[in-house]
């Protein structure tokens, strides 16, 4: 028996009526799909599925929320998940996805939809997962104010990375910083 079995949605079974599926995307869902992005979560997936003609109308409604590293500090960070999805799936002779239509093999007559169900919560969490303001961990704050901001005198020759930060982080330098590799270029408009 496949880890994956509960999410196969028979097509075939399916005529002229919609078919509701739901599903509790929980730990052991996500311990399952064994991915880095998401580890924990609780999510509720209702799926409603239509024949069309010749293809099958699947949608996809996503509620919960889910627990990722916040990119700032890297404690866990619990991110909601609110996400709606259109799915067309067709049979053909092997399994493919074309454009916006996924073709699974008329022999199985069956779809798992395990991966879509996790690779839709993945759309769903924003590039950037920080913490609300205050929120993050002091320490690692402190930590990564001591090591990122540069005073204007630093004659440190190490490559240093620009990072940046938005106006509602923790992040509050004392001084105007610059990169020093940019000060003697100051020099070159000065002397004009």
């Amino acid at each position: 028996m496949s880890k994956f079995e509960l999410y196969n949605v028979v097509l075939k079974d399916i005529s002229n009526e919609t078919r509701m599926f739901e599903y509790d995307l929980d730990n052991i869902y996500f311990k399952k799909i064994d991915s880095p992005e998401i580890q924990k979560g609780n999510v509720k997936a209702k799926v409603s599925v239509q024949r069309k003609l010749s293809t099958y109308e699947l949608h996809f409604t996503l509620e919960g929320s889910v627990i990722i590293p916040c990119d700032r500090c890297l404690d866990d960070m619990v991110q909601p998940i609110h996400y709606k999805e259109k799915l067309q799936v067709k049979f053909g002779d092997s399994f493919s996805e074309e454009d916006e239509i996924v073709i699974v093999p008329e022999a199985e007559g069956a779809i798992n939809i395990a991966w879509f169900l996790y690779e839709f919560i993945v759309l769903n969490i924003p590039m950037k997962h920080v913490h609300a303001t205050g929120e993050c961990n002091k320490t690692m704050v402190t930590k990564l104010k001591k090591h990122i901001t540069r005073q204007k005198d630093d004659d440190d020759d190490e490559d240093s990375s620009a990072v940046e930060f938005d106006d509602d982080d923790d992040f509050t330098p004392d001084e105007t910083q610059t990169d020093p590799r940019w000060d003697g270029l100051q020099n070159i408009t000065e002397n004009n």
